[in-house]
C-alpha cells in the first residue's frame, strides 16, 4: 500500500498492521522498511562502498536491526552550496526498532518433568505477566558458516503456561514471577521427540523457517514474539491492538513519511533513522548512543563538500574543511525523536499528573521532562508546534507525575552525540511494554501526517 497524507485513518492503521506482522523483531524491521523504500525509489548502499549522492538523490543504508534512509534536495534548490558544501542541514526524524521480549540463550533446548522448553533471556523491560498463557513464535536473524545472514520466523510453537488458581491461591491479589524459573517457553513434549535431536530443536526449528539446516548457523539472534497478528477493534473500530506499536508506531510512520518526499520542496537533507537496542541502553553499534547516525551525516556532508570542490565521491571527508561543513550542517539540524508515551489510564487516573492528562484518539504527544529524561526544550516545543500546523493535526503534552519514574528515549542520546536541537514526541499507548500494546487508530494517523509534513519541508 503506498500512503499519501490524505489517506484515510483506517488506511494508515491498516498499513501499520502489517508492517508490524512482517517485522516480529529489529531485524525484519529495518528488512521490512528498507523493502518499502527500494520499492518507492530508494537506492541501498552499503557502509563498506564509495558513495556517489547526488542531488535529488533517494538513498537508504542498513546496519543490523537499524534502517537509515536520505533524501537529497534536488538541484538548485536552497539546500545546495551553503559555505561551499553542498548540505545545508538535516531534518531528521528518529524512532527506534526494538521492543520488550525474551532472546534465546545459548544452548536453549531444556527437557524439564517431560516438557521441551526453550531456554531464554529477558530483553528490556517486558509486562512479564503479559507473555503468559499467549502463543509465541521465534524470529530473528541467523547468521551463517559462510558469513552470510538470514531472517528466520517459526510458526507458533512456544507457550509460558500460568500455574493454575489452584496451586497459587493468593495469586488474584499477588502475582509472583521469577525471570529465570517461571518465563521458559514450553515448545513440545520430550516423549515426542525424534531420533533427529538437531531438526527439533530450538535452533532446528529456527533454521527449517529459514531454509538452511541448524548445522549451517554459526550465530544467532532470536526473539520470542506473540503470533496473534494486530487488530483493529472497539465499538467504532477506534483501537489498534498489536505487539511492538512501542515503537514500530514511529518506525512506521518516519518510514513511510520519506517515501513520499518530494526533492524539489527541500531545503535541507531529509532523514529518517531507526535504532536498535534502545530498550536496553542504546549503547550498541547501531543504538542512538553508537555512530550509526553521525557516520552517515558526515559521510553525506563530504559527499557534498566534495562535489562542491570538485573532488566528487567522499572526497571531501579529509580534512579541518570536511569537518567543518559537518559541524555546520550540524548547527543548522532539526530532530523529531519519536517513540510511545502513556496516555491517562481509566482505571489509574492517579497515576498521571493532574494538570496534564493526554487522552487516546486527541494526537500524538508532545514529551516533556525537566531532568531531559526527554529532550524537549521551547525552541524544540515551538517546532513541533509549526509541523502540527501544517500537517493539521492536534497534539498534546505529556509529563510525568512527580512520584512516577520517567523512562527515556533516543533523543537526549542523539542531542548528546551530534549536538542537534532535538523534540520528543510519539504516540499514546495504554498497555505500553505488555505483548500487545493498544493505541487509537486517529493517532496513529495523525503522527504519519505530521512526519510528513516535517520531512517534507512544510514546517
Amino acid at each position: 500500500m503506498t500512503l499519501t497524507p490524505a489517506s484515510s485513518e483506517r488506511a494508515v492503521a491498516d498499513d501499520l498492521a502489517a508492517f508490524v506482522h512482517a517485522s516480529p523483531t529489529s531485524y525484519h524491521a529495518a528488512r521490512t522498511a528498507a523493502d518499502r523504500l527500494t520499492a518507492a525509489g530508494f537506492t541501498e548502499l552499503a557502509e563498506a562502498d564509495a558513495w556517489e549522492i547526488v542531488p535529488g538523490g533517494k538513498y537508504l543504508v542498513v546496519r543490523d536491526g537499524s534502517v537509515l534512509a536520505w533524501v537529497m534536495p534536488a538541484a538548485g534548490g536552497d539546500g545546495a552550496g551553503s559555505a561551499g558544501a553542498g548540505v545545508t542541514g538535516f531534518d531528521v526524524f528518529g524512532a527506534h526498532t526494538d521492543s520488550p521480549a525474551f532472546k534465546l540463550k545459548p544452548k536453549p533446548d531444556l527437557l524439564v518433568e517431560g516438557s521441551h522448553q526453550a531456554g531464554v533471556e529477558v530483553y528490556g523491560g517486558p509486562l512479564l505477566n503479559s507473555w503468559l498463557d499467549r502463543e509465541l513464535a521465534f524470529a530473528g536473524r541467523l547468521v551463517l558458516r559462510d558469513g552470510s545472514t538470514v531472517l528466520a520466523r517459526t510458526a507458533a510453537i512456544g507457550r509460558i503456561p500460568q500455574l493454575a488458581i489452584h496451586l497459587d491461591r493468593e495469586v488474584n491479589q499477588k502475582l509472583t514471577l521469577d525471570k529465570q524459573r517461571h518465563m521458559q517457553p514450553v515448545i513440545g513434549l520430550a516423549d515426542l521427540m525424534g531420533p533427529d535431536a538437531s531438526a527439533e530443536s530450538v535452533l532446528g526449528l529456527l533454521a527449517a523457517s529459514a531454509g538452511v539446516t541448524a548445522s549451517d548457523v554459526a550465530g544467532y539472534d532470536v526473539f520470542t514474539i506473540p503470533s496473534t497478528e494486530p487488530a483493529v477493534f472497539g465499538a467504532h473500530e477506534e483501537f489498534l491492538a498489536s505487539p511492538r506499536l512501542d515503537n514500530l508506531t514511529s518506525v512506521h510512520a518516519g518510514s513511510a513519511a520519506i517515501a513520499g518526499v518530494d526533492p524539489a520542496g527541500l531545503s535541507k537533507v531529509a532523514v529518517f533513522v531507526a535504532n536498535d537496542h534502545e530498550e536496553v541502553g542504546s549503547e550498541s553499534r547501531s543504538g542512538a548512543s553508537g555512530p550509526f547516525l553521525a557516520d552517515v551525516l558526515e559521510r553525506i556532508v563530504a559527499a557534498g563538500a566534495g562535489a562542491a570542490t570538485g573532488a566528487g565521491g567522499a572526497g571531501g571527508a579529509a580534512g579541518a574543511g570536511g569537518r567543518e561543513a559537518f559541524l555546520r550542517s550540524m548547527a543548522r539540524t532539526f530532530c523529531i525523536s519519536s517513540d510511545a508515551g502513556h496516555a491517562v489510564h481509566p482505571n489509574y487516573p492517579e497515576r498521571h499528573d493532574p494538570a496534564n492528562r493526554p487522552k487516546l484518539g486527541h494526537g500524538p504527544l508532545l514529551k516533556i521532562n525537566a531532568n531531559q529524561r526527554y529532550s524537549t526544550d521551547a525552541v524544540g516545543t515551538a517546532r513541533w508546534a509549526a509541523v502540527c500546523r501544517a500537517a493539521g493535526v492536534d497534539f498534546q503534552e505529556f509529563v510525568s507525575n512527580n512520584a512516577m519514574p520517567c523512562g527515556t528515549t533516543i533523543g537526549p542520546l542523539t542531542a548528546t552525540r551530534l549536538g542537534m536541537t532535538t523534540v520528543d514526541v510519539g504516540v499514546a499507548l495504554w498497555s505500553m511494554h505488555s505483548a500487545r500494546e493498544m493505541c487509537a487508530v486517529s493517532d496513529v494517523a495523525a503522527l504519519y501526517r505530521a512526519a510528513s509534513a516535517f520531512l517534507s519541508g512544510a514546517a
